[in-house]
Order: structure tokens, then C-alpha cells, then sequence
């Protein structure tokens, strides 16, 4: 027997053909199962979860050398039964993962909206099925994630799970309680647990359980729903230490641990490898191989020891876009409010992460070293959008091609509706968003609206060149006549807030900037903004704020200074990015258009990606405008240009007026307070924001009224205007040789082309920009790394700025139109390559 195809996931995904055949009415099922080494398969690629699907005779073979492979293999033939197929015309084909860890992560956050969810046996076997469909691998439920320990304002109400071993079992030898939870109760919790894992499992996916807090007491002015009692500094590691034993031991189908081991996750930063240690040493004396994976933040060389335990793989999570959905590259380099500082005195708890570290807050840090000794994933977080409905299949491919960068194993999603109710903010029969009867989804089928995004991001970081009937047959199965115009229109409405998000960097945290229900930061030097300040570098309006990534992007006041002062470089202007996401939005209009002609409008899916596409378009419209207001309104405060000054009026008012429709297309759809947390961008209602703007643009007014009359003190130049095209053409290097120069070069293709200079660094975002100009000889611009530099562990980034004639600048390699590549060139040694 083998041990392959007769397995438990091979067998479940059997059984979901099957079903799909006899719905159809099909009994006889032509198709069977094989490892390469009993049918052949040519083009099977020699990668995990690789199949091969070939005719034999009249049988279809789905060919693999795991059962993850089969199953992605049999449920791709169940998904074409589905939708009508015949399966007796398919031809022979293969795929292959482009993306190692395709994860799902999913938060526990509210006692009072998950409880449902947690315990619904019939919701784990739908939505399980659904991520095993999208060829996801992984699923990581998250206990704990909802509180930041140290960081939060206040302390902690809703705890449970966040400290989970007392809401499981008792723990042999300690008296650990959570207060109000019995035998019981933690049976049922536990059971639970196990199901999930089994499932997950059964399905194909690494089950990872994310324990994100070990304090047992918040501090501050916590009033904790289940105190944790019977529990000391004392006996703390070491009841940690059998819990985490206790806890493997009882659930095996664990595959891995993620830990936030700085400070939020309840552990001091100061000596934190002494508590780590012994939680290590409790999982690694299950016996088992686990993956452990460190949450990257503030991680050092002590946690990197620690781990080192022969049962345990170490792997890093970092964050790709601080909190936030971005654009589908990695920043180029990150805030400059991010780099290290010395830890001053006192500030033991938080010394690493908030400063001698700092720079791993918010991405890959310098953790890409070639010579690693553990991997990488990336986090994707949920501050950029967490409620609308989103589908854009250039999004989604991008960071199938983008997140092995570096050597990187992959990347972990957080799910919509992520964090609903943390907090506290929670209530009980509220997880579902909708108010509106007709929209509502009950029976923990809130998921349920979200199955297109989650079928794109798992296909298409599975195989970022997956054909579009891939989803396709999703989206016809769902909209009908309406499909192609839905996905036309959610493609570049789904693309406007992760740009959005990437420009307008002014709060790296996801629970102090939500671009979805933008909390106003003003434009006018004379409106304070507090909610920001915290996050953002002085002045805290919208000239101040620094995109995250500086290196590829302009910040407002920065292009406007660039402009006076005739130095504009080749990055991309606040101008630019208003006009691609004003293109964005007139594509989406256009498409959202014939939706409404085609749709089927009794239905309910279609009405709330309606709504959902109409909310995507008024914050279009508000993003474009308020980025052309603030570009005016730096002008005037340069120049005293009045005329400037009213432009930035018109263009606000316009922008405000658009985001204050958006409250009367929902009223009475969404809940009046969206409860994701209780800081005031966590919560609350697109109404909330509009009086914020209202200040805002009353204080323009009266700089209006006392600027009239005054002469400007001197006119801006215009801007030189982009090359159409960077004029240039460039073959990437196969590797270099570390401790050896490094030539790269341009071949000249515009006549117009004068000049460029190459900008490189190592992959450490702790490291600067180097920029060497470059000769030109004949058509070739040449520029050198010098050996010195590329004696080192790290890859080599690098990307031109070609200069043109005109006065003009261009980025190369740059963003291409759907803005879902890489704007610059990873170039590995020869160590790795070789």
C-alpha cells in the first residue's frame, strides 16, 4: 500500500471528487492516484507539492511524491467537475508551488463574537475546505494577538485564551486558574483544539498554533474577565515550561508554535532568553519536530541561542508592510523614524524592540543574511482593510513572484474581519458586520463574503501565472453574467488602498491607522492631529508624513522643496500617485457600471459587493484629493501663492464631499460602530470622520481670508515631467562573487538618455542607500560596487535613475503600470547561486 495515495489528506481530497462527480451525476470515477515512481510523469517538478496530472489510457492520473501535491492535483479536476466540465477532455498538465508557506491566520479576539466560531464543528469543515481548495498550506489560529502588552494604553478585560494553558487543562504540580472556567470548560476548549488541528490536518494544512501573549496579568488599569491566579514571577517560566509539554502532548497535530517573544507578548526584552529558554526547552521535550516561529520583532542573538534545541526548527515572521496590505514588493528601505537608537536608562522591558533593534519593527530588519541559520516568512497584517470586499488577481500574483524575496520561505495572511472585538470592544451576535437583514450572513458564515479573495491569494501564491480560469469559474459560479465586470471592477478598487497604504505612511501600527475608514490627519499646519503624532515624525499633517517607502516614494512637503529648490529626483511624486489612483478609480467606475446592468440584484452577494465597490471608489476619489490638496497647500506655504492655496481648497472639499457620501451608501447596512479595537482608528464609523475634515477645511478657509492680497514671494517652476520610458535597457548578472566589484550596466536605447546613477545596498534594511554615477561610454552606462562592499553576507539590491535630456528622471527597473512588480533588482552571490 502507499503510503502517499492511501494517506489521510490524499483520501479526504478523494472523497471532495467524488462528491463532486455525484452531484453531477457521475458515478464511475476516472481518475486514480500514483507517485512517480509507479506512472511517469515528465513534467513533474522535482519541488514539494508539485503534481502532474497525465492520461493513462481512459484514466486520469493525478501524480505526486506527497499528498499535498495529490491533493492540489485531484481538488483542481473536483473544481472543473463543478463547474461543468467533462473531465474525459483533459490533457495533460503540471504546476508547482512558487511559494513554499502559503498560510492563513486567523485571531481568536473576542470571548463574546468568536466563541461561536471556535466551537462550530460544521463552520471548521467548510472554511477548512474552502483554504485546502485555494491550495493554501498552512492555517495558524492566533491566541492572544488581540493585546500588546506594554504597549497598549490600557491594560487588558476580555483575556480569554490570551494566556491559554489554564483555559485548557490544569497543569500537574501548579494550581493555575483562569477564574470562572472549569473542568468542563476546559475540556470542551481543548476538544476543540484538537478538532481544528485534526482537520486542518486531515486537509493538508500545517496546523500552526500562534500563542501571542504569555503574561498572565495585563498591569496597568486591567480588570481582567478571568484573572489568572496560583501564578508568581517565581513560578512563571517553569509552569510555562510544563504547559507548553502538556499542551503538545495533548494535541499532536500541532505542527508549529509562533511566539511574540518582545515585550508585547508579555516578556520583558531584558534578559527575555532566560523565560524563552525554558519555554524551548518544554516544546523540544515533546520528542517531535516543531517549527517554532519567532514573531521578528525585536528578535537578537540571545533568542536565536535559545532556540537551538534539536527537536525545534526556528523560523522568523516579519512583518511585509509594517501592519498594512502594500503593494506586492518589499520597501525599498523603511521610515527613517525606524532606525536603531541607544537604549536609554530604564527601559529594560522594551530596550531591544523600541530601540537598539528598532529597525525589525516593521519589516525583514537584517535578518536575510545568506549564511542564516533560520528562515523567514512574512506577515501580512490587517491594517489596511479588514471589512470590504477585495479581488485583485495583479495583487495577488505580485506576492506570489515577491514573498520567497530574499530566500524567504513564504508568507502568513491575516484574514478579513481580523481583531473584530478585541479588546473588550466585542459583543455578543455582533461578528457579523452587517445590520442590514437581507446582507446578513449567519451561522459563523461571515467568511463567507470573502471566498474570492481567499481563492486569490492561495491560487495565485500557489502559481502567480495560474490561468484566470482558476478563479474565473468562482466568479461565474457567484455573479453569473456579471462576472468578468466584477472582477474588472474589484481588480483596481482592490489596488487603491495598498497604495495608498505604501505612500501615506503615518502609522506603521494596524490599530492606529485603518486607510479602509480613514480617521482624518489634516492638511492644515494649524489643525494638531494627537492620534498620529505618536507614529509619524513632526509636523503630524499630511506634508510631514513619510511614505514607508521613502527611498521609492516622495513625501509632500519633500517634493515640494524638491521643487523649489530644482532638484527633483526619479522618485514617484504625491502627483503621480494621485493620477494612478484617479485611473484606478474611473477603471472601476466604468466596470462598476455594467455590474449594475448585469447583475442579478436580488441576490445577496451581489448587493454587498455593490455597496462594497461603491465605498472603494468615494475613498478613491477622497485619497486622489486630498494628496493634490496637500500638495498645493505645501506649495503655498512655500511660495505664499494664494492661488495655490485655493486649489488645495477645491480640490479637499471635493475629496471630502466624496468620503462623505460614503456614509449615506451604508447607512443602515454596516453597523453604526465597527468594533475592531477601542483606540479611536480601531473603531467606530465613516460619519465619525467627516467633522475632522470639516475643522480641517475651516482652518484653510481662514488662511484663505488672511492670505487674500498677499503677493507670492516667488513661483515654482514646474516639475520636469517623467520619461514615457526609462530610455534604457539592463541584463541582470547571474550572481557576484563576494569581495569582488560588481559591474552593472545600461545599454542606451533613447537618444534622450544623458546620465544615471546606481543605487545599491545589501538586503539589511539597518543600512543606507549607497549611489555611485555612472560613465557612459558609447551606448553603455556603466557603474561599479566596489569589492569592499560586496565582501558580506547579504544580497545586493540595486535600481537606476537615468537621467534624461528633458530634466526629466526615471526609475529602472520601476513600478509597471499595475503597480505589482519589483521596482529594483535582488542579486544573490555565487556563494548561493553556486
Amino acid at each position: 500500500m502507499n503510503p502517499v495515495t492511501t494517506g489521510r489528506t490524499a483520501t479526504w481530497a478523494m472523497e471532495q471528487l467524488v462528491r463532486a462527480l455525484a452531484e453531477k451525476g457521475i458515478a464511475d470515477v476516472p481518475v486514480r492516484l500514483a507517485t512517480p515512481d509507479e506512472v511517469p510523469a515528465p513534467d513533474l517538478a522535482d519541488v514539494p507539492e508539485s503534481y502532474a496530472v497525465v492520461r493513462d489510457g481512459d484514466e486520469i492520473v493525478v501524480v505526486s511524491n506527497d499528498e499535498t501535491g495529490l491533493r492540489c492535483g485531484v481538488l483542481e479536476l473536483a473544481d472543473r467537475v463543478a463547474a461543468g466540465e467533462d473531465l474525459a477532455g483533459t490533457t495533460s498538465y503540471a504546476e508547482q508551488p512558487a511559494v513554499p508557506v502559503r498560510g492563513v491566520v486567523r485571531s481568536f479576539s473576542s470571548v463574546d463574537e468568536d466563541t461561536p466560531w471556535f466551537h462550530d464543528q460544521q463552520f471548521w469543515t467548510e472554511y477548512l475546505t474552502w483554504l485546502a481548495a485555494a491550495r493554501f498550506n498552512r492555517f495558524h489560529l492566533a491566541l492572544g494577538m488581540q493585546y500588546n502588552y506594554g504597549a497598549d494604553r490600557h491594560g487588558a478585560t476580555d483575556n480569554y485564551l490570551c494566556f491559554v494553558y489554564p483555559f485548557l487543562f490544569d497543569v500537574d504540580g501548579y494550581d493555575v486558574q483562569a477564574e470562572g472556567v472549569g473542568a468542563d470548560e476546559q475540556k470542551r476548549n481543548l476538544d476543540t483544539l484538537r478538532f481544528i488541528a485534526a482537520e486542518s490536518k486531515r486537509r493538508g494544512l500545517k496546523f500552526q498554533l500562534g500563542l501571542w501573549n504569555h503574561a498572565y496579568d495585563y498591569g496597568r488599569d486591567s480588570v481582567h474577565r478571568y484573572p489568572i491566579t496560583g501564578i508568581s514571577p517565581d513560578t512563571h517560566a517553569e509552569y510555562c515550561k510544563a504547559g507548553i509539554a502538556k499542551l503538545l502532548t495533548e494535541c499532536p497535530d500541532i505542527d508549529g508554535l509562533t511566539f511574540r517573544v518582545h515585550y508585547e507578548g508579555g516578556i520583558a526584552d531584558h534578559q527575555h532568553e532566560i523565560f524563552w529558554r525554558a519555554v524551548f526547552e518544554g516544546a523540544n521535550s515533546v520528542g517531535r519536530p516543531l517549527e517554532i516561529d519567532m514573531h521578528a520583532k525585536g528578535v537578537d542573538q540571545a533568542l536565536l541561542d535559545a532556540v537551538d534545541l534539536p527537536n525545534l526548527s526556528p523560523v522568523l515572521s516579519a512583518k511585509y508592510w509594517a501592519e498594512h496590505v502594500g503593494l506586492p514588493y518589499h520597501q525599498a528601505s523603511i521610515r527613517a523614524k525606524e532606525a536603531a537608537k541607544p537604549i536609554p536608562p530604564g527601559h529594560e522591558l522594551k530596550g531591544i524592540t523600541e530601540f537598539s533593534r528598532r529597525f525589525t519593527r516593521y519589516g525583514y530588519g537584517d535578518f536575510l543574511r545568506e549564511d542564516r541559520t533560520v528562515d523567514l516568512i512574512f506577515r501580512v497584517w490587517p491594517g489596511t482593510q479588514k471589512l470590504l470586499a477585495w479581488g485583485d488577481p495583479a495583487i495577488a500574483a505580485g506576492y506570489g513572484r515577491l514573498s520567497t524575496f530574499g530566500g524567504s520561505r513564504g508568507v502568513d495572511l491575516c484574514e478579513p474581519l481580523f481583531f473584530k472585538g478585541r479588546k473588550g470592544s466585542g459583543e455578543v451576535g455582533k461578528r457579523d458586520p452587517y445590520v442590514r437583514e437581507d446582507l446578513r450572513l449567519s451561522d459563523n458564515r461571515e467568511w463567507t463574503k470573502y471566498r474570492y479573495g481567499y481563492l486569490l491569494w492561495g491560487r495565485l501564491l500557489y502559481n502567480p501565472d495560474a490561468e484566470p480560469e482558476t478563479w474565473r469559474r468562482h466568479l461565474r459560479s457567484t455573479y453569473g453574467e456579471a462576472a468578468a465586470h466584477v472582477e474588472d471592477a474589484l481588480s483596481p478598487l482592490s489596488r487603491i488602498l495598498p497604495l495608498v497604504t505604501v505612500v501615506h505612511g503615518v502609522g506603521g501600527s494596524n490599530n492606529g491607522y485603518w486607510p479602509e475608514a480613514y480617521l482624518n490627519l489634516p492638511i492644515s499646519s494649524r489643525v494638531e492631529s494627537p492620534h498620529y503624532a505618536g507614529d509619524t515624525d513632526p509636523p503630524a499633517n499630511w506634508g510631514g508624513v513619510s511614505p514607508f517607502d521613502p527611498t521609492t516614494f516622495y513625501a509632500i512637503d519633500e517634493y515640494v522643496a524638491a521643487v523649489a529648490s530644482r532638484s527633483v529626483s526619479a522618485k514617484y511624486t504625491p502627483l503621480e500617485v494621485a493620477a494612478w489612483i484617479e485611473r484606478l478609480v474611473d477603471d472601476g467606475q466604468q466596470a462598476l457600471a455594467r455590474v449594475r446592468q448585469t447583475a442579478d440584484q436580488s441576490d445577496a452577494q451581489v448587493r454587498r459587493v455593490l455597496i462594497d465597490l461603491e465605498i472603494l471608489v468615494r475613498l478613491g476619489r477622497f485619497f486622489a484629493g486630498k494628496f493634490r490638496a496637500a500638495v498645493d497647500y505645501s506649495i503655498f506655504r512655500t511660495t505664499e501663492d494664494v492661488a495655490s492655496l485655493q486649489s488645495a481648497l477645491r480640490h479637499y472639499r471635493a475629496a471630502r464631499d466624496a468620503y462623505a457620501e460614503i456614509p449615506v451608501l451604508v447607512e443602515g447596512v454596516y453597523q453604526r460602530d465597527l468594533r475592531f479595537g477601542i483606540e479611536t482608528s480601531e473603531h467606530g464609523h465613516w460619519a465619525d470622520r467627516v467633522p475632522d475634515m470639516d475643522v480641517d477645511l475651516a482652518a484653510l478657509n481662514e488662511e484663505l481670508r488672511e492670505a487674500a492680497g498677499t503677493e507670492p514671494a516667488a513661483a515654482l517652476l514646474a516639475a520636469p515631467v517623467r520619461p514615457a520610458a526609462p530610455g534604457v535597457e539592463h541584463t541582470v548578472p547571474e550572481s557576484f562573487d563576494r569581495g569582488r566589484p560588481v559591474t552593472l550596466s545600461l545599454d542606451v536605447v533613447d537618444p534622450d538618455v544623458i546620465g544615471a546613477t546606481l543605487h545599491y545596498r545589501h538586503v539589511d534594511q539597518s543600512k543606507p542607500w549607497q549611489q555611485v554615477p555612472m560613465e557612459l561610454s558609447g551606448q553603455t552606462l556603466s557603474g561599479t560596487i566596489d569589492g569592499d562592499y560586496t565582501a558580506s553576507t547579504y544580497p545586493l539590491m540595486y535600481f537606476f535613475s537615468v537621467q534624461h535630456r528633458s530634466g526629466g528622471q526615471a526609475l529602472y527597473p520601476g513600478l509597471a503600470a499595475d503597480l505589482s512588480n519589483q521596482p529594483y533588482v535582488v542579486l544573490d552571490s555565487a556563494t548561493v547561486n553556486g
